[in-house]
């Protein structure tokens, strides 16, 4: 009995050990990936010269630190609100419009048996394979074609169909019953009704995370904007700011500045899904 009492307590101890290692692994993990993030919040309060001189560190001089740079941020005469308000229209037009079409595309190769499926399927897949720096030419000469150069269609256009969304999507779904399409059927529900009103709505983990997922690419991309935009007043925010880095002189308290509000929209947007987005990235792993 005192063995048994005896090997209890070593395997609580063990266990404990084992959670105490484990947790303060992430903790070091967390600081390790939290730590950028609060040297550009730290830097944005400090003056340029400084950051010029000393470069991006954890030091907090209060003497140094004010919040000069956010008050000229939002009231210079730069066209920083300009290009955060093209950067929030493009990227909620081109989140909304990919997932949407990826939803249907997903939905058909999985949904439906049909001859030369598989192949499709590979066909998308093996798009994933080839960097966007070979397509971009090709697309380029495409958008001149279509007339589409200097237009919010020029740049959404290309994105709306991403391969790796369309995986995603029908990952996710290979994991739900087709005999919610059978039932749907014999309540006499069209094949549309189906598709929109019975299995979008078990699809929310996996919108929610394709949603963070493609506004984090929608937000950050620079080099697709930069070739199709002409008009400086349509310049998205990463365009925006690096046209603050010129060769008469950098703004590196504005340009800190505005990087670190430049993440704001990203961080409520990761709130807001949060609570679907483990869901939706781990629905897939298990069939069933």
């Amino acid at each position: 009995m005192n063995n048994s009492l005896n090997f209890g307590s070593q395997n609580q101890i063990k266990t404990s050990i084992a959670t105490i290692l484990a947790n303060l692994f992430f903790v070091v993990l967390g600081f390790i990936v939290i730590f950028p993030f609060l040297t550009i919040f730290f830097a944005s309060f400090r003056p340029g010269q400084e950051l010029i001189r000393y470069g991006l560190s954890l030091k907090i001089d209060p003497a140094n630190m004010s919040i000069n740079n956010y008050v000229f941020l939002f009231s210079g005469t730069h066209s920083y609100f300009t290009w955060f308000k093209n950067s929030m229209v493009l990227t909620l037009l081109t989140v909304t419009l990919t997932l949407i079409v990826c939803y249907f595309v997903a939905y058909g190769l999985t949904m439906y048996d049909f001859k030369g499926r598989n192949l499709l399927f590979f066909l998308v897949i093996a798009t994933m394979m080839v960097p966007f720096e070979i397509l971009m030419l090709p697309l380029y000469k495409q958008m001149i074609d279509l007339r589409l150069i200097n237009t919010t269609a020029g740049v959404i256009l290309p994105r709306m169909t991403a391969a790796a969304t369309i995986f995603f999507y029908r990952q996710y779904m290979m994991g739900l019953p087709k005999a919610l399409l059978d039932s749907g059927r014999i309540d006499g529900a069209n094949e549309y009704r189906i598709c929109v009103q019975i299995m979008m709505p078990i699809a929310k983990p996996a919108f929610a995370a394709m949603a963070i997922l493609s506004s984090m690419g929608a937000w950050n991309d620079m080099l697709w904007p930069l070739l199709v935009f002409r008009d400086a007043s349509k310049f998205t925010l990463p365009i925006g700011l690096n046209t603050l880095m010129t060769p008469y002189g950098n703004n590196y308290d504005l340009l800190i500045a505005g990087s670190c509000f430049a993440i704001l929209p990203i961080f409520i947007i990761f709130i807001a899904f949060q609570r679907y987005f483990i869901d939706g990235m781990t629905a897939g792993a298990v069939k069933g």
